[in-house]
């Protein structure tokens, strides 16, 4: 039996889509890791549930409430049929003592959740939907792009991002438009190519002067 049947054998279960796993404000008793599906993290930012990540296999979550032991500071929903391994506060101790790979790896989950924190607190100080896409994009080249040879991929769900960064769909279609016509960027289905990032980049500083001094 593989290692990963033996795990869930042990600590698995599974949630079907729709499944809230824990929200925000309540006791954290539990973390998650996730066999299969998907799960994304949301935030209640005044009447609006925003969006803060969509985890896939091999992510864990929810580990931050049994680190500190303080209310779940975000809510997590099943966004796909998933295969979860519940591990309990005594078994994650003891994971962590005995195991330096597990704190390892943990270490660097964590430092790059605070890396997607500081980016989307930097995207929201930004005035104008269009530069809120184009940061967005810049920044999800940076940290999940794959390169091609026609420049970075990355994955874009239409419907996902407005959640994300604050932006209707209407405009966000608008501002894909405006940057396909321009050669920036380029659909298809659910994946976007950035051909030059440079250039993105470059654009962004002009909307965030456009909208600084308007148009001279």
């Amino acid at each position: 039996m593989r290692a990963e049947e033996t795990l869930f054998n042990r600590f698995g279960k599974e949630f079907p889509k729709g499944t809230v796993l824990f929200r925000e404000g309540e006791p954290g008793k539990e973390m998650f890791v996730l066999q299969s599906g998907k799960v994304a993290i949301c935030k209640q930012v005044r009447d609006v549930e925003k969006v803060l990540a969509t985890l896939g296999p091999g992510e864990f979550f929810g580990e931050m409430a049994l680190i500190s032991n303080k209310p779940r500071n975000a809510t997590a929903q099943v966004s796909e049929d998933a295969r979860l391994l519940v591990i309990d506060p005594k078994t994650f101790e003891g994971m962590i003592r005995g195991n330096s790979e597990i704190a390892v790896r943990m270490i660097k989950k964590l430092a790059e959740r605070l890396s997607e924190a500081d980016a989307q607190i930097e995207n929201l100080l930004l005035s104008d939907p269009g530069s809120r896409v184009a940061h967005w994009i810049l920044h999800t080249c940076q940290s999940r792009g794959r390169p091609m040879e026609e420049g970075i991929e990355i994955d874009f769900i239409v419907r996902d991002v407005p959640r994300e960064i604050g932006v209707g769909e209407p405009a966000l279609r608008f501002m894909l438009d405006k940057l396909e016509r321009s050669g920036l960027v380029e659909r298809s289905g659910d994946r976007l190519t950035v051909h030059d990032t440079a250039r993105l980049h470059d654009y962004l500083q002009y909307l965030e002067m456009k909208w600084k001094f308007g148009d001279l």
